[in-house]
């Protein structure tokens, strides 16, 4: 009789990389939520901020020759520009106008950014590098690499920020308000078109922190990596359009079921790249604003 030997080693190491890859998703879930806090819209060019971000990282680091740190810097503060500058020419023009049709500019800014990506720095794969390379940690067996480790802990940070910005600064309370009812909003003294730019600068820093946990070391750096946006998108769904912390643990949950399903093949070697939407569609059929996400009121 043959006995099935179960490997504990290898399920943690599924789990390790799941969480690294969750922390990837939740980065870009987290750019979702700002923008959906600050203006109840989605906005499906958060993609191309990825990409963008990193592509910034790529000339201050290897072109320039720029410390991996700073240029990681230097690329959030150019997205954030990048960010306010959109908001400024064309977003600004169409505030109060019924929530379709600024998702459908988010949309069209998404196809135009990639364009710019690709014919300032090409379609070739370019070497973003990391100041970890290959190092990695064992811990229990189990092997992690230091960028992975790296990638959780700016993840965790990030999440604390927002916490703070959301609860505890004026600002944050301004984009609550202005998300909630843009009018009222205005007669109270808020600057809705303040709280755009400064909703659309976060979120930029963030994609752009977001693509270099994803383009650099052996990944390499290519227009294609604003797609992991389609993967992280499931993530916030799941854990709620307006929840920080619902948008991390979305992509932490995510990523290890993706890990899984990859690690262990389940229904086949690709099931894995569908496994997201499975996830989201069964979390919203029996919590239809996502396990942390604000439940609407509604009068009779």
């Amino acid at each position: 009789m043959t006995v099935l030997a179960f490997d504990s080693t290898e399920l943690f190491q599924y789990l390790a990389a799941g969480l690294a890859l969750g922390a990837r998703y939740a980065l870009v879930a987290l750019g979702f939520v700002v923008i959906y806090k600050a203006t109840g819209v989605i906005n499906f060019a958060q993609g191309s901020f990825v990409a963008l971000g990193a592509y910034f990282t790529y000339n201050a680091h290897v072109t320039w020759g720029l410390p991996f740190a700073v240029s990681v810097v230097i690329a959030m503060v150019l997205s954030a520009l990048v960010g306010i500058a959109i908001e400024r020419i064309v977003l600004r023009r169409v505030v109060g106008q019924p929530v379709f049709a600024i998702i459908m500019i988010t949309i069209g800014l998404l196809f135009v950014i990639e364009q710019v990506i690709t014919a300032i720095w090409g379609v070739d794969n370019l070497n973003l590098e990391d100041p970890w390379g290959i190092d990695t940690v064992t811990i229990g067996g189990v092997v992690i690499s230091q960028r992975d480790i790296w990638t959780m802990i700016l993840t965790a940070a990030v999440l604390v920020v927002f916490y703070v910005l959301f609860r505890h600064t004026g600002i944050g309370l301004a984009m609550r308000a202005a998300a909630l009812d843009p009018e009222a909003a205005m007669a109270r003294g808020v600057s809705v078109r303040r709280v755009v730019a400064v909703s659309w600068a976060i979120a930029a820093m963030v994609a752009a922190l977001a693509g270099v946990t994803v383009a650099s070391g052996a990944a390499q750096l290519s227009p294609t990596i604003g797609f992991v946006a389609l993967a992280a998108f499931p993530a916030m769904i799941l854990g709620g359009l307006d929840s920080p912390f619902g948008a991390v643990l979305g992509g932490v949950v995510i990523g290890v079921t993706q890990s899984l399903a990859a690690g262990y093949q389940w229904f086949g070697p690709r099931f894995y790249t569908v496994l997201p939407y499975v996830v989201m569609i069964a979390i919203l059929m029996i919590r239809p604003y996502g396990l942390f996400g604000t439940k609407e009121a509604s009068r009779l």
